[in-house]
């Protein structure tokens, strides 16, 4: 019987978010099962449940018998939900790159990322990301990494992200599809245990273009890149049209989708379990994930946060590890 892997690190995010609320509520529905350990300062935590600090992740395993395992980070001033404070912002981006170092040293076995505000860490530490996944990639030195929305149902890779519809065509090359295609690739071998990976390819047009009378990028594009990655023996179906290959029959014959855009490869997801979603960092040199919800300044304070997802991103995070729960 295999060791249990190390705690995971589970950074604070923005703390007038809801952060904090859904710390609490996960190690109350996980406990011990999946020992983690929040980073961050220990009065912003509500104080529904104990917590207790500890000097090191080692410690967490035994400490969340009885209370939520804390690595003391010190911040600035109080949590006022709903309102973040300009002061705390490097203490929220101290607090994710602890988390990466703890994971590269092996002290963690993979980071899970509460929700940050970008114009938070922007305006009160000169933030010069555009999110997370740009800051865990520089801080790991990783050259390309890729976004993987997770489920129980599906997994699915957009190949354009936050772009305008109208731009998509202009963005989507056969460097860039390649490059996602490989990572995903990749990704599904090392970190999700597929020995086989079976990729479904997207088409970018209704009905993947049927046959160049609804647009030329499946022929001239994607098909082309997707014969040259089946000469190298990935297992590759598509360009699909988009509006078949999410029920459940289609589902069971791959592994993860790649889509052409933000919304053809969210909504399938959302629409399936729209609170069991998990953010998936592919491409980094460790484990990364987090809830797929922002900050939700609208309810902080409320306690009223759903943690399903916060819930998904750790357990998923955990199984990649090797853990059981």
């Amino acid at each position: 019987m295999s060791a249990a892997p190390a705690p995971v690190a589970m950074s604070c995010g923005e703390p007038s978010g809801i952060g904090p609320e859904l710390a609490e509520s996960a190690w109350e529905i996980l406990g011990a099962a999946l020992p983690f350990v929040w980073i961050g300062e220990p009065a912003h935590l509500p104080g529904r449940v104990p917590h207790v600090l500890v000097s090191s992740p080692e410690e967490a395993a035994q400490a969340a018998e009885e209370a939520l395992p804390v690595l003391p980070l010190a911040l600035p001033g109080p949590r006022e939900p709903g309102t973040p404070q300009p002061a705390q912002a490097a203490g929220v981006i101290e607090a994710i790159a602890h988390g990466v170092a703890l994971v590269q040293e092996g002290a963690c076995s993979a980071l899970c990322t509460l929700p940050i505000s970008k114009q938070a860490l922007a305006e009160g530490a000169g933030f010069a990301y555009p999110g997370h996944t740009e800051y865990l990639a520089a801080l790991a030195g990783a050259d390309e990494v890729v976004m993987m929305l997770a489920s129980d149902e599906l997994r699915v890779v957009p190949a354009t992200i936050h772009i305008a519809l109208s731009e998509v065509p202009r963005a989507l090359t056969a460097e860039l599809l390649e490059k996602r295609l490989r990572i995903t690739h990749a990704a599904l071998i090392a970190q999700f245990g597929i020995a086989a990976p079976r990729i479904a390819v997207a088409g970018l047009n209704p009905h993947a273009g049927e046959g160049g009378r609804m647009g030329r990028e499946e022929i001239e594009l994607i098909v082309p890149v997707l014969d040259r990655l089946r000469g190298e023996g990935m297992d590759l179906a598509g360009p699909l049209p988009a509006d078949t290959m999410f029920h459940a029959e289609a589902r069971a014959g791959y592994d993860a989708a790649v889509c052409m855009y933000h919304d053809q490869a969210l909504i399938p997801i959302k629409t399936l379990g729209f609170d069991k979603g998990v953010n998936v960092t592919l491409g980094l040199p460790f484990i990364r994930t987090s809830p797929d919800h922002g900050t939700a300044f609208g309810i902080a304070g409320k306690g009223i946060a759903n943690p399903s997802s916060t819930v998904a991103a750790l357990t998923l995070a955990w199984r990649m590890a090797g853990g059981t729960v």
